[in-house]
């Protein structure tokens, strides 16, 4: 009889070290498998056990950024999908939408933000502002004035950022993949 008990406690104890996979990792498995990337775009692991946290490449082949190849992080906390995830440019690049620090201005990772979007439909909408910056919703408004007024003069300043140039004093990563 005791060793039925003694049985049942190391069982429970095995149960509790296994870690709970929680609703937002169930959600994150199910997007991952559904996805379709186009050959623009490429995901990364740094931690192939954890999909909650990777990197995706975006290297747009028109538009203003074509050439470059743009590297996002995302964090995918566990309330996924009642909470957006979180999203950063890791390269400083010369960007209406996109700051400095990596901070991106994309109105599905705040307000617009529903349960029922995707991680497809961030990497799609991260894609869009690659070939169409929106100056109408600027983190970075001196980039955003610049497309609004002079779209030949932004666009001389993105391919010089891009490149590892600087624009306007501020030193920008080359990231051109030719």
């Amino acid at each position: 009889m005791i060793k039925i008990w003694t049985m049942k406690k190391d069982n429970l104890s095995m149960d509790k070290k296994k870690s709970k996979v929680s609703a937002g990792q169930i959600r994150v498995q199910k997007d991952l498998s559904e996805l379709d990337l186009p050959k623009t775009m490429k995901m990364t692991f740094p931690v192939p056990e954890d999909l909650l946290n990777f990197e995706l490449e975006i290297s747009p082949d028109e538009g203003f950024y074509a050439g470059g190849t743009f590297k996002f992080s995302f964090a995918v906390n566990g309330n996924y999908p009642h909470d957006a995830p979180s999203v950063k440019c890791l390269q400083k690049i010369y960007h209406p939408n996109i700051q400095a620090d990596g901070k991106i201005c994309l109105n599905i990772l705040r307000e617009d933000w529903k349960p029922v979007l995707t991680l497809n439909s961030v990497m799609v909408g991260l894609q869009y502002l690659l070939l169409e910056p929106n100056a109408d919703d600027p983190l970075n408004k001196e980039a955003a004035e610049d497309l609004r007024n002079n779209r030949r003069n932004f666009e001389n300043n993105v391919y010089k950022s891009i490149r590892g140039g600087t624009v306007n004093g501020v030193q920008y990563d080359n990231v051109m993949t030719k």
